[in-house]
């Protein structure tokens, strides 16, 4: 037998030894997800590409390692053109428009439309030096763009890359099930927890009869999501403007809300996505006034608190504001295990709270708080990011 692979049984389960490969001294990663799919063809980069684009606009520092070698399409994306900067010890990598940092084998070649012949081991050397010598600094969240199936590639990318969880993507189609079921196996081999699924390509939503048109079939992502115990689901349409945006290399101009629903899982915060029964979930609180959405999340009446369990709210309750003093609420809100804030204003003091502490800020919302946890669960629920900068009472929305 073959000991290359550097498989081993032990008590008839397959265990993969430590190969981690180290980062450059100079890089600081702090959490890495992989974004994996059975077969190609399915929007695995547009994924990656969005939650990049997703968690940057969200105030974090965000990085692209495109893995897929022979198909790199991330660069055309972004429109990033020309060759990275770097020499036999260290490579910087491009920066997006907005700052995003990426590295790909199209930065590399002489022309982009050059064919990259490579054999399997070659391949992964390549992905093992974007890890290696790449300087990746300060970085929050960085997204690895995979290559598609369970071969030599992605084995040596999950065994060499210290990735903390996958997002698996996949399409309505037929075959789905099967394909969703080779990338459970393979992360479930290699001991690496599953974040989310993303069904691409979902519906089409019709601009004069606002229906949702099946294009490829009925969906089965819940019962799918439910067969592997995957908690965190979201559809994305097939949207004319994210073609044009991927085709004209803007695609940071989409802003990504339909994939708001996994957005909380990434945190990889367990204490706040786990029960004891060990199924990941989400629990948002919205700042509430009754039964309607509070403009001013630190003299709200208290907040709607729904325990999000397969996408589907399994609980609610009412908690009341126990008061409103500095510092207070966005730590009362943590001990609760909130992993998303919704409110229809917040000031920044109390943001930044939030965001220290992984907790996902959503503002702007207005209306009944049950219409607005639906639009959050359907991805239709957009934050805008509003600041409250003036009110009536000293210190009501700057709660810090």
């Amino acid at each position: 037998m073959d000991t290359s692979c550097n498989v081993k049984r032990e008590n008839e389960n397959q265990t993969i030894e430590d190969l981690k490969a180290e980062l450059h001294p100079k890089s600081n990663v702090k959490k890495v997800i992989g974004i994996v799919s059975g077969k190609g063809g399915v929007g695995k980069s547009l994924v990656t590409s969005m939650l990049a684009v997703s968690m940057k606009n969200k105030g974090y520092k965000t990085a692209i390692l495109d893995a897929d070698i022979t198909g790199p399409s991330i660069p055309k994306m972004f429109g990033l053109k020309g060759h990275v900067v770097g020499n036999e010890k260290e490579i910087k990598p491009a920066k997006s428009k907005e700052g995003i940092d990426i590295m790909s084998i199209n930065l590399l070649l002489e022309k982009d439309t050059d064919p990259v012949i490579w054999r399997g081991p070659i391949i992964g050397n390549i992905v093992k030096q974007f890890w290696t010598d790449v300087i990746w600094e300060d970085i929050d969240y960085m997204f690895i763009d995979m290559p598609p199936g369970t071969g030599d590639v992605p084995l040596t990318a999950f065994q060499s890359l210290d990735i903390d969880g996958i997002v698996i993507v996949t399409s309505p189609q037929e075959l789905v099930s099967m394909i969703v079921s080779k990338a459970v196996t393979m992360a479930d081999k290699m001991n690496i927890p599953i974040l989310g699924l993303v069904e691409n390509m979902a519906y089409f939503k019709c601009s004069k009869c606002d229906n949702e048109h099946k294009i490829f079939g009925e969906s089965d992502i819940k019962k799918i999501a439910a067969k592997y115990n995957i908690q965190s689901i979201a559809r994305l349409p097939i949207e004319p403007k994210i073609a044009s945006a991927c085709d004209n290399g803007e695609i940071e101009t989409i802003d990504p809300l339909w994939l708001n629903p996994i957005i909380p899982s990434l945190k990889l915060d367990k204490s706040k996505q786990t029960k004891g029964d060990g199924k990941m979930t989400q629990k948002i609180a919205i700042a509430s006034e009754k039964d309607l959405v509070s403009g001013h999340f630190g003299h709200c009446e208290g907040f709607s608190i729904y325990d999000i369990k397969e996408g589907k709210i399994d609980k609610k309750e009412f908690v009341p504001n126990p008061g409103h003093r500095p510092g207070f609420l966005p730590n009362f809100l943590n001990e609760q295990g909130v992993n998303i804030i919704i409110s229809g204003g917040m000031g920044q003091s109390a943001i930044n709270i939030f965001n220290e502490k992984g907790i996902q800020v959503i503002t702007g919302a207005t209306g009944n708080v049950n219409n607005v946890i639906k639009e959050y669960l359907e991805g239709n629920l957009r934050s805008t990011g509003s600041v409250c900068r003036e009110h009536n009472y000293a210190g009501e929305c700057e709660e810090h």
